[in-house]
């Protein structure tokens, strides 16, 4: 069952709507440790802590765990395996399928918070977090004044965090509708319309085929950086499985391995807007960039359903400017331009953070200046975001009951 918990005295409350009490000052030895997000990774990680016996509160700023899948757009499936895509402690049904759906991911993410007993507060942000007075914790800035101190922090906010458009030139000047692809939901509202999608990354990708399925008149799909582009299943092997295999090869050697496997099982797209990447794929994960799975795209495009056009440059006369001087006028743009991690309010402060913003370390490494602060979620591995949750959340509950278990408040013994 899904609790909000007063933080003044460690009880629970069945009411969603309740709005937890003031804390009060813990004792070093009688601490929880706090998980901030109550996605996939925090939920886990929260599960991992409770099974080593270390009691752990769950902060989540909406009113509901799973909040970033319940914004997903309508036919989002993930693309990795069922089996593989299971936090710990509790698997995915089989009547979900092999590739789950949004709605399906969501119920589970409820289940595994229920079934779990996990403790969790939601309607509750934390703003920054800064060592404790006495320095043996972690002292929380959180809504309503709150200071929360925990012998131990697990930052779970996602990497789907804040939206990101780009502040194009001009684009004051754009007459048509303009959104990012976290307010998309389905092509309904853009039946007949012309719409072009900037950005080619898997959403971008699945936007525009959904889009041409939905009935829109045009679609156009803006790429600056053609993608490396998989098959999501081969003959039943799905692609995550030779993620997994490869996750700790030598980059050099996958992006040797990756060539003609991709040239064998994905036509190319070159006469249609799409040449085959220049540089490696593995080299493009590391740099943060995934492969783009094929869920329709290869089809639509070789059929000229979705029109791949240069990179978007800015705005002009209402007009948008691509990268190779031409102008379009669509009625409707949809930026799958990703988002920020937005980690430097929160910690920013406590030199964590290299320079694009992400953690300098991550799962069951604390940075060497800020032990007892644990990061994860903040990567997007080639062997699937949420087999590597789950990974990662084992860990930091055994580097937290192995380095702070005499700092965190026990769960009771039944």
């Amino acid at each position: 069952m899904i609790t909000l918990a007063h933080m003044a005295d460690s009880t629970a409350s069945s009411s969603a709507s309740a709005t937890p009490a003031e804390p009060k000052h813990a004792e070093p030895a009688d601490r929880p440790v706090y998980v901030i997000g109550g996605g996939p990774g925090g939920l886990a990680a929260a599960y991992a802590l409770r099974a080593q016996g270390l009691r752990a509160v769950v902060l989540e700023r909406s009113d509901s765990v799973g909040a970033s899948w319940r914004r997903h757009y309508d036919r989002l499936h993930l693309h990795t395996t069922r089996r593989l895509s299971s936090l710990p402690g509790l698997a995915m049904p089989r009547r979900f399928g092999r590739w789950v759906s949004r709605d399906n991911v969501v119920r589970y993410l409820e289940k595994y918070a229920e079934y779990h007993e996990l403790e969790i507060v939601t309607g509750v942000e934390v703003s920054r977090i800064e060592r404790s007075p006495d320095g043996t914790g972690w002292l929380l800035h959180a809504t309503g004044g709150r200071e929360l101190t925990g012998a131990a922090v697990v930052v779970a906010t996602g990497y789907n965090h804040t939206p990101h458009v780009p502040d194009w030139p001009g684009r004051d000047t754009y007459k048509g509708e303009l959104l990012h692809a976290g307010d998309y939901r389905n092509p309904e509202p853009f039946a007949g319309r012309d719409v072009l999608v900037v950005g080619i990354g898997n959403t971008g990708a699945e936007i525009a085929v959904d889009l041409v399925e939905g009935g829109a008149s045009r679609v156009r799909l803006s790429v600056r950086t053609a993608p490396h582009i998989l098959r999501r299943s081969t003959a039943g092997w799905a692609a995550q499985y030779t993620g997994v295999l490869v996750r700790r090869l030598p980059v050099s050697l996958v992006d040797r391995l990756a060539g003609p496997v991709g040239k064998l099982s994905v036509p190319d797209l070159s006469a249609h807007g799409l040449p085959r990447p220049d540089t490696g794929l593995y080299s493009r994960v590391h740099e943060g960039s995934v492969p783009v799975q094929d869920v329709g795209l290869i089809d639509a495009v070789r059929k000229g359903a979705v029109e791949v056009v240069a990179a978007v440059e800015g705005f002009e006369d209402g007009k948008v400017v691509l990268a190779d001087g031409s102008r379009v006028e669509p009625d409707v743009m949809i930026a799958a331009t990703g988002y920020a991690r937005a980690l430097e309010g929160l910690v920013g402060h406590l030199d964590v953070l290299d320079a694009r913003g992400k953690p300098v370390v991550q799962g069951a490494l604390t940075p060497d200046n800020a032990p007892g602060l644990f990061f994860t979620g903040f990567t997007n591995p080639i062997s699937g975001m949420l087999r590597e949750l789950a990974i990662d959340a084992q860990k930091i509950a055994k580097a937290v009951a192995k380095d702070g278990a005499g700092r965190v408040s026990r769960l009771p013994v039944n």
